[in-house]
């Protein structure tokens, strides 16, 4: 038998794995650690990018990925459109990794780290790093979303006045006018033969 028809035998006679006793899809976490903006280090020995530290932009939580600034780049082919002059290119984009495969990187000491909770005294949630016992701060805007709002907080109207102001002008169609006209005709022809 060939070594392809062979492959193909093991797949097929391989048992379901989420059909197996016991077995069971990992659980989504119950607390994100990590949010856009932070600085995490690859912390999975068979990673080929194993060490390197980067910035988070975005985070996948359905998916439970992150994916890293200038970590785990891979190529994305562009496709040609010659209607509107463009060439085909690859480029190198950031892929996701899972986000068990990273971790926070301590401010302190540089290193990544685990992390706990704890309050401060004026009642506000912060992280701690287990390794140093510095706080790590979340970063600005990292509960602002990507895509601009569509909502905007700068009002049109300059007066309180102009609000209430009915600005509507209900315009009649075409066709309320022309019954109209002809609702007059009618009258015109009835009135004539009444005098008649």
């Amino acid at each position: 038998m060939s070594s392809g028809r062979v492959k193909l035998m093991n797949m097929l006679m391989r048992p379901n794995r989420s059909k197996l006793k016991g077995y069971q899809k990992q659980p989504p976490p119950k607390r994100w650690n990590i949010v856009r903006g932070d600085t995490v280090q690859i912390i999975d020995r068979k990673h080929p990018e194993f060490g390197k530290q980067g910035t988070v932009q975005v985070v996948i939580r359905d998916k439970m990925r992150v994916i890293v600034e200038n970590v785990n780049l891979g190529p994305k082919r562009i496709k040609a459109d010659p209607e509107r002059g463009v060439k085909g290119e690859t480029i190198m984009q950031e892929r996701s990794i899972h986000y068990s495969n990273v971790n926070l990187v301590d401010p302190v000491t540089g290193f990544p780290t685990k992390v706990s909770y704890s309050y401060l005294e004026d009642g506000t949630k912060v992280r701690i790093s287990k390794r140093s016992g510095a706080i790590i701060p979340k970063p600005d805007g990292w509960k602002s979303k990507m895509r601009s709002s569509i909502a905007s907080e700068d009002s049109d109207t300059l007066k309180d006045e102009d609000v209430w102001a009915v600005t509507y002008e209900e315009k009649t169609s075409k066709w309320e006018d022309m019954l109209a006209a002809l609702e007059e005709e009618e009258k015109k022809l009835l009135g004539v033969k009444a005098d008649a």
